[in-house]
């Protein structure tokens, strides 16, 4: 079976996400500042793109949470299909963590948002079955990552972590009881220090 990784922009202070999450600030309120290394900062170097590379790899399936999804609370109350336009850059199956029911999505390219209302294990077991070789990705957001942390899935951890610090916002380690990796490997840059962490054998 192939790894799970996941991989999480980050700030010196341990955010994933700025405060005040909105439609116009997907990313919270200076969220964007975590990014700069792979959305076109003129600043961004041979690392960044060596980074992205590993960002932007294949995987059969994804799961995400809600709020990284959209906007949108509660009740389905628009018909809202993502941040992405009309071809998401997953190419593949999306689980997406909620607490209220939704038909599948079906996108341009090979994505479909499935919405999983009965919890993590149940979409990552989902992810699992339908990726098969080509293993799964955490794709975020902060929940997400912390419930797949807990449940000691992920093989293969990649944290990009910018030099800033943004105050508040949505924190990805509360909550999360060990932290059992290692870097294997290590990149920087002016914008972000890349970190490539694989669980650990020891013990």
């Amino acid at each position: 079976m192939s790894d799970t990784t996941c991989h999480m922009s980050i700030s010196l202070d341990g955010f994933v996400a700025g405060p005040d999450q909105s439609r116009d600030d997907p990313l919270g309120k200076r969220g964007v500042e975590v990014h700069g290394w792979h959305i076109g900062d003129p600043r961004a170097t041979e690392a960044d793109k060596v980074a992205t590379d590993w960002l932007m790899r294949p995987r059969g399936a994804y799961v995400m949470g809600r709020n990284m999804f959209g906007p949108v609370r509660g009740e389905w109350d628009e018909d809202w299909r993502g941040w992405w336009g009309a071809e998401p850059p997953y190419h593949a199956p999306v689980f997406v963590l909620t607490h209220h029911a939704h038909e599948p999505i079906e996108m341009e390219g090979g994505t479909t948002f499935h919405f999983v209302t009965d919890g993590f294990d149940t979409a990552y077991a989902r992810a699992l079955e339908t990726a098969g070789e080509k293993g799964v990705d955490i794709a975020g957001g902060a929940s997400a990552v912390r419930q797949a942390l807990n449940a000691g899935v992920i093989d293969e951890l990649t944290l990009d972590i910018a030099p800033t610090l943004l105050g508040s916002g949505e924190r990805m380690f509360d909550g999360v009881a060990s932290f059992d990796f290692e870097p294997v490997e290590v990149l920087h840059s002016p914008l972000s220090t890349h970190i490539r962490y694989r669980r650990s054998t020891a013990g």
